[in-house]
């Protein structure tokens, strides 16, 4: 079964000490337990996050039944999940209140080999 890849981007503030609170709050031993668990629980098989000085890339995986609107828009209804948004926002170049899926930008695919 093949999955399904998704491309994101968000930009952080640039502002080194709240980029290296942001690091800290997603290292495994600091993240919330109830984010994992719901990423989980939505269907998502893999998340990853990249850093280049302010900007992240997030690269997101899926089983085949994965549907980006509906299983974000879950995800967002989750225990604690707008709480972490709201919490992390703070750090981010967002909308306060946003959901995950309304401050990640999905990439457009240019190139595949």
């Amino acid at each position: 079964m093949r999955k399904k890849r998704f491309c994101l981007t968000l930009d952080l503030k640039d502002d080194p000490d709240l980029i290296k609170e942001y690091l800290y709050w997603h290292k495994p031993e600091n993240i919330w337990p109830e984010i994992p668990e719901g990423i989980r629980a939505v269907g998502i098989e893999t998340m990853e996050i990249y850093r280049m000085g302010n900007h992240l890339f997030m690269l997101l995986e899926g089983g085949p039944d994965f549907d980006f609107e509906r299983d974000m828009a879950l995800l967002a209804s989750l225990p604690r999940q707008m709480e972490w948004e709201s919490f992390t926002s703070r750090f981010q170049v967002s909308v306060p209140g946003s959901t995950s899926s309304e401050k990640w930008k999905l990439m457009e695919p240019v190139f595949s080999l």
